[in-house]
């Protein structure tokens, strides 16, 4: 091996042997840490301050906080937001690494306690997170037991779903109503038959029976998902509502859009039915029309009979002496019919000269003659 190459291969082994030391340490990258929520206090008198602060969620997202009652960590909103001091709630926007802090009255909610500190999101994807907190003062009642009302909802329910060109034309409206259910009670609830309600307006819902397969074990939740829709052509402002053992869970306000293919279809109805009837109209009465070649000329035929007239008329012969009167004057026949008839004079005939002998005649010298 020449000597440069053997200097250039041995300068690449060293570099290769000291690069691994040369360099840094490496680190894996951090996993993204999970949502949290931490009170400044966990216990706070009634209208005391707490400060709210947490971390881990998603950069820029719109969350609510409220003081709810009779509800745990792990339950979480056991009655809904109708458990919570909603007058008294926050709102707060995560900076742009997912944390927060937030200053948050300790109102007394409308329900006992246990009480947690309710933080959900908005907008965008759910994500709820509750931690509990002791309000003094206020009075604590144990969770309901096993029985009538064992499942409670404990999270806003929410619809899945969209329309589609056949909703646009009156097609009925289908949705999914998606909502969380924990058991309360000590025993195990297996196959739940709910009642999914639907009211349009001011009306009272007409309520139908969903059994949900499944089985829920006690102190746990589940995610329920029930399939509906309205009826064809429905529109405006419904309210589903769901109930459990005849106890209502939770309500949930939807907005059917108007179906304007129905709408753009009665309006070309109303434009094409006319314009037909109009065509049709007019075909027949163009059928029932008189046409030009049945119309009938009196003229013609006026002048057909005074020509059959004419030709009956008989021949009058001159005598000695006599001259022959001149025929009457006949209208002149149309174009198409045949020119009529006449015996023509002798002496209008240019080819018969009269006669020495002619016995009407008398004899006049000619020039021939008298040469």
């Amino acid at each position: 091996m020449k000597p440069h190459l053997r200097r250039a291969a041995l300068a690449l082994l060293l570099v290769g042997l000291l690069a691994p030391a040369m360099a840094g340490p490496s680190y894996a990258a951090p996993e993204d840490p999970a949502r949290s929520v931490a009170l400044s206090q966990a216990e706070a008198a009634k209208g005391a301050d707490i400060t709210v602060t947490g971390k881990g969620w998603r950069p820029g997202a719109l969350l609510m906080l409220l003081v709810c009652g009779q509800s745990t960590p792990d339950l979480g909103v056991i009655g809904g937001t109708n458990s919570c001091s909603n007058a008294d709630g926050q709102a707060v926007t995560t900076d742009a690494k997912g944390s927060f802090s937030k200053v948050l009255p300790a109102a007394p909610p409308p329900k006992p306690c246990p009480c947690v500190v309710h933080v959900a999101t908005v907008q965008g994807e759910q994500a709820v997170v509750d931690t509990e907190l002791k309000i003094t003062g206020h009075p604590v009642e144990p969770l309901p037991e096993n029985g009538e009302g064992k499942l409670a909802v404990l999270a806003e329910p929410r619809l899945d779903g969209s329309g589609s060109l056949l909703t646009w034309f009156g097609a009925p409206p289908a949705r999914t109503l998606v909502f969380t259910v924990g058991n309360l009670g000590s025993a195990p609830v297996r196959d739940p038959v709910f009642q999914l309600g639907t009211a349009h307006g001011v009306f009272a819902p007409q309520w139908e029976d969903r059994q949900w397969k499944g089985t829920i074990q006690p102190g746990q939740k589940a995610e329920v998902k029930l399939d509906f829709e309205l009826s064809a052509g429905a529109h405006g402002d419904y309210q589903v509502s769901i109930q459990y053992a005849k106890k209502l869970l939770a309500t949930e306000p939807w907005g059917v859009d108007r179906p304007w293919g129905v709408t753009l279809f009665w309006i070309l109805l109303c434009l094409v039915v006319p314009a037909a009837v109009f065509r049709i109209g007019m075909a027949v009465v163009d059928r029932l029309r008189p046409r030009e070649g049945h119309r009938v000329n009196p003229g013609r035929h006026r002048g057909a009979g005074l020509r059959e007239g004419a030709l009956k008329v008989p021949k009058l012969t001159r005598g000695p002496g006599v001259t022959a009167p001149a025929p009457p004057a006949e209208p002149e026949p149309p174009a198409t019919a045949p020119p009529p008839t006449t015996a023509a004079l002798p002496w209008f005939t240019p080819d018969s000269a009269p006669s020495e002998n002619h016995p009407t005649r008398p004899n006049h010298p000619t020039t021939k003659g008298n040469s």
